[in-house]
């Protein structure tokens, strides 16, 4: 399995394109509505059976007129449909003319938006403002969404929460908060990574009939990571298979007083399948390294002098967790660094590179930072990261090189082959340790063999299944960032076969 045949997300530029080429071809504009509504229509009846009245809210442009066919489609089939336009009819123009007068001569009365209006639709259904949105909402617009969110009943967002940038995710200004969306022709990042996650609801990918892929000129701007890619990177180990043939990592970290992240990310860099993990921590977090997790090899290591030779003796080092930005972390990161091998750098390590190595660079590392992070590696706010979550990933990466991680709702890989998003996770990993987590299982696909970027990626999605699996089975609230590791481990070893003594689910 390659980056080519992962699931394609797209900029709404490029799915303007693909609309515009698709009408070029042969279909006209109008049936290309008709057959986004009626698949919206589809969705609509599956996900929401029980509904019997429809409030439907019509804006401008093909976004309104998907809506208005809607309204005519559940008029059609018996529904009562209330709906609610913020532009007049006599303003519509074009395809999204016709759709309305379609509406209308299916018995669908109009109303004009005013504020304080009551919904009378169990189910809303949003068809302001398309993915062709630059600019903050404003005016009757943001009086609509503001109304939608208020009125507490569920929503069907038409191929983007209105209010939500189609290619970074952010909120402009304010955005619906849909209980599920139904998208077109391409589907789009802005659906899949930032603020998306909470506006979103259940996803829906219809692409018309369109084959975007036949497109070659109009490469995907990101790809979407799936479970599969475990199993096609991670096969059975051989059966004579030994411990030298599964890689040594050694973690660096856990300054004085800071051991507990250091703790973390080795225990969780054996537990997913590393040959042999040596820890090089404080003296004080020897005894607790030795209690937690006796298969890991700790050093107590007073400052960078102590490390001798353990750096040039592992074939990946992991560097940051609970590391400290004072002498004694300064001091070991510049080890890590001088001993050019594989690295995975988090946590303060990656605060020490935008302070004091900032003029670093190479090609044989995966930088894993939050927005925080990120900002200061960038020199910029975290609020300017999170308004454009995916350029601020291709910076980082084209800043320092290497395999960028940016984490957060929707993480970011950026890598050589270009961008991957990571649909998976959710709110139980905003807690204590999970980045350190996230290091040390890095720390064990790359010393497993794994390549940089195919160990970011799988790094990622193991890390949230493994919250997934964990939040399934006890709820997201309270989920420990040492919980992750028991389910880490089955991850990544795919069944074997039933018959098989090795197989482990």
């Amino acid at each position: 399995m390659s980056f080519e045949t992962l699931h394609p997300l797209y900029r709404a530029e490029q799915v303007g394109e693909l609309d515009r080429r698709t009408i070029a071809g042969g279909i006209e504009g109008f049936a290309l509505m008709q057959r986004a509504s009626a698949a919206a229509w589809q969705v609509l009846r599956d996900r929401f059976p029980e509904v019997r009245s429809l409030t439907v809210l019509c804006g401008a442009g093909n976004n309104g007129g998907d809506g208005h066919v809607l309204a005519a489609l559940a008029a059609a089939e018996g529904l009562a449909v209330q709906r609610i336009l913020l532009k007049g009819i006599d303003e519509l123009g074009g395809d999204a003319r016709l759709a309305a007068d379609m509406a209308t001569a299916a018995g669908v009365g109009v109303e004009p938006w005013t504020s304080g209006m009551t919904f009378t639709g169990e189910l809303l259904v949003d068809a302001l403002l398309g993915t062709g949105l630059s600019g903050e909402v404003r005016g009757a617009f943001l009086d609509a969404i503001t109304a939608i969110n208020a009125s507490a009943r569920p929503v069907l967002a038409i191929d983007i929460p209105s209010g939500l940038h189609a290619d970074t995710g952010a909120v402009l200004g304010k955005a619906v908060r849909a209980a599920a969306t139904v998208t077109f022709i391409g589907d789009k990042l802005g659906l899949h990574t930032g603020a998306a996650a909470d506006h979103v609801g259940e996803r829906h990918f219809c692409a018309l009939g369109v084959d975007a892929a036949a497109q070659a000129d109009l490469m995907p701007a990101a790809r979407l990571l799936e479970e599969s890619l475990i199993a096609a990177w991670l096969p059975p180990r051989r059966r004579a298979a030994h411990k030298g043939d599964c890689g040594h990592s050694l973690i660096l970290g856990g300054a004085p007083g800071f051991g507990g992240a250091a703790l973390l990310a080795a225990e969780t860099c054996a537990r997913l399948g590393a040959g042999k993990v040596s820890l090089a921590t404080a003296p004080e977090h020897v005894v607790a390294s030795l209690v937690r997790c006796p298969e890991v090899m700790v050093h107590g290591v007073r400052g960078a002098a102590d490390l001798g030779e353990l750096p040039s003796g592992a074939d990946v080092l992991v560097v940051g967790p609970g590391l400290g930005q004072g002498s004694w972390g300064q001091g070991v990161l510049q080890a890590a660094l001088d001993a050019e091998r594989p690295l995975v750098v988090d946590a303060d390590g990656l605060n020490l590179l935008a302070t004091r190595f900032s003029k670093s660079q190479r090609a044989g590392w995966i930088l894993t930072p939050h927005p925080g992070e990120a900002a200061r590696l960038l020199g910029c706010s975290a609020a300017e990261v999170e308004a454009d979550r995916p350029a601020a990933a291709l910076a980082l990466r084209e800043r320092w090189g290497g395999v960028v991680v940016l984490k957060g709702a929707g993480t970011l890989v950026a890598g050589p082959s270009g961008l991957v998003v990571c649909p998976f996770g959710n709110p139980g990993m905003a807690s204590g340790g999970m980045g350190d987590a996230l290091s040390g299982m890095l720390g064990a696909l790359l010393a497993q063999g794994v390549p940089l970027e195919i160990a970011a990626w799988l790094g990622v999605l193991t890390h949230a299944l493994a919250a997934d699996l964990a939040a399934r089975d006890a709820g997201e609230r309270g989920l420990l960032a040492g919980d992750l590791a028991s389910y880490a481990r089955m991850l990544v070893n795919p069944t074997m076969g039933g018959d098989d003594a090795a197989a482990t689910r």
